[in-house]
């Protein structure tokens, strides 16, 4: 069974990127705008790849495979 370190390692790291995006945007009318879109770029961005890598690790349809055609010769 696979590990969640990884997906508590990304969280901390978009954490760190929103804390970023909070802290060193300019000032400027904007500001409050710009904060916004960063952090929920950042948030998206983290869900989108922990949907994508839960569904590989626990996917809902298992893999059927068929049996391979017999060679006539």
């Amino acid at each position: 069974m696979a590990s969640l370190f990884p997906i508590f390692l990304v969280l901390a790291i978009t954490l760190g990127l929103m804390s970023a995006s909070f802290l060193f945007v300019r000032k400027g009318p904007n500001q409050a705008v710009i904060r916004t879109s960063l952090m929920l770029t950042f948030a998206v961005c983290y869900l989108t790849w922990m949907v994508t890598y839960l569904a590989q690790l626990h996917p809902l349809m298992v893999p059927t495979f068929s049996a391979p055609p017999a060679h006539t010769a």
